[in-house]
């Protein structure tokens, strides 16, 4: 009886639980927001360049996102690149950053890209600013 509640007790211990999945890190960009910036890219005729994105102080709730056409990255600047199209944050503005999720959407409103920032704990009415 002995061997039997041996057996059974061997078969019935778990394995222990796998960790659990750690968030992403840095950008990432959704496919709208690809196929938008390789048009974009490809209109301007600079295939080189860069979306920069930028966190600035202002707006009703503190921060606001910046986003402008850099030709190239600066000297400290993180780039997060997918199929040919690379997104530049400067160190400070990453911080606020981690995490974040670019889209492009477009509706009968309105159309644009949208950043997708699990950092935020709150934002304005309009949606143009944003507070950590």
């Amino acid at each position: 009886m002995s061997e039997q509640a041996t057996l059974e007790t061997s078969q019935t211990q778990t394995t222990p639980a796998a960790p659990a999945a750690k968030p992403a890190r840095g950008i990432t960009l959704h496919d709208s927001a690809v196929e938008q910036l390789k048009k974009l890219l490809a209109e301007r005729q600079t295939p080189e360049a860069g979306l920069r994105i930028a966190v600035r102080g202002g707006g009703c709730s503190g921060l606001a996102y910046v986003m402008e056409w850099a030709e190239k990255p600066r000297e400290k600047d993180k780039i997060f690149e997918r199929d040919g199209v690379r997104v530049f944050v400067d160190p400070k503005s990453y911080l606020y950053l981690l995490g974040t999720e670019i889209a492009y959407e477009s509706t009968l409103m309105a159309a644009g890209f949208k950043l997708n920032n699990p950092n935020v704990k709150g934002s304005c009415g309009c949606g143009e600013s944003f507070s950590v």
